[in-house]
């Protein structure tokens, strides 16, 4: 049996190797890539500190990796859709019995040479885009996307806010913009994220600690507030300070994960004011990923800078670090088999 190297992670443990492991053979309705490019997010690296655990991982060892493209090697029986050498973007997870699995997580992901992906799971990557931006799409950029289009759903000329402006929110931003959303706030404590956020579109920047900051979201928005709120950074305390810069009937949209609880201040101003609090995860990849790669295509989207640095395979660890520390403040890190 072929081999092949993979980085994976031993979840009781939490111990991550790059090993040699079989290469996978594609079953019926399935389709076998190889991997040109994977991103590392944040969500690998909580699943490597312990803060997040799989669901449904049927062993103990998974392949990281939920953000991945490449080429087609092999088809199994029964799949006509797809052919050799076509280039692809894997879905970040699939659903299986009506229950959604998400890639590196709870099955074996693309931290590896080769990826096993139901033929229903992947869209064709356009040649106009590389293997790099395409493999970001499926997380960094299309649960931004599926946040801001679907629940929080946006419209245009809408005030909205960023909190967090790091590999997720900094495509909040243009992907706001792209959506016609004005005025758009962003805030993070890192003035080279605020910096990042001013370069991508952001009407303005504010620092999360600026005691002045309801004075000036009140500014930009005419004293009413902001129609929505985006957390991206999974933290307490930015919640509370969303909170209370929403206008009436405003939205607060949780993208970042955590396990802490969440406080609302003062519960009969939250009612009075019919302000509302939405959990959002992913995106509909089958809608969400055309729907980027279109605009991509299209010059609407450029996210050739996301793309803060490549790394190969045998040095996930590496990546992992890096992405953890903040070295370099980099929005991805691709690993390249």
């Amino acid at each position: 049996m072929e081999q092949m190297l993979a980085a994976r992670l031993h979840v009781p443990s939490r111990t991550l190797r790059v090993e040699e492991v079989p290469r996978p053979q594609p079953g019926p309705g399935q389709v076998l890539v190889k991997v040109a490019a994977a991103g590392v997010c944040l969500s690998d690296v909580h699943l490597i500190d312990g803060t997040l655990t799989p669901l449904f991982l049927r062993d103990e060892t998974v392949t990281l990796g939920h953000e991945v493209s490449g080429t087609v090697a092999e088809v199994g029986d029964g799949v006509t859709a797809w052919k050799g050498g076509e280039r692809v973007v894997l879905y970040a997870g699939e659903v299986r019995d009506g229950v959604t699995y998400t890639r590196g997580v709870d099955y074996d992901g693309g931290w590896a040479e080769y990826a096993l992906s139901s033929a229903d799971a992947l869209t064709t990557l356009p040649d106009a885009v590389p293997f790099e931006q395409g493999a970001i799409i499926p997380d960094a950029v299309s649960t931004p996307w599926g946040a801001i289009t679907a629940t929080g759903a946006v419209r245009p000329a809408e005030a909205v806010g960023v909190w967090g402006v790091g590999g997720l929110g900094v495509h909040a931003v243009q992907l706001l913009r792209a959506v016609g959303a004005c005025p758009v706030v962003a805030v993070d404590p890192n003035p080279v994220a605020r910096e990042r956020a001013r370069a991508a579109g952001a009407d303005l920047v504010l620092d999360s600690a600026d005691p002045g900051l309801a004075a000036a979201v009140g500014g930009v928005t005419g004293g009413a507030g902001l129609a929505a709120a985006f957390d991206f950074a999974g933290v307490p305390a930015v919640r509370e300070q969303a909170l209370s810069v929403l206008a009436p009937k405003g939205r607060l949209v949780l993208v970042g994960l955590t396990d802490r609880p969440l406080h609302v201040a003062d519960g009969t101003r939250f009612s009075y004011l019919q302000q509302r609090i939405l959990g959002h995860y992913g995106s509909d990849m089958p809608v969400a990923l055309p729907q980027l790669l279109t605009l991509i295509r299209g010059g609407r989207l450029d996210f050739s800078g996301s793309v803060s640095g490549v790394l190969p395979l045998a040095r996930a660890a590496d990546a992992v670090e890096r992405l953890e520390n903040k070295e370099g403040d980099p929005v991805r890190l691709i690993l390249r088999p």
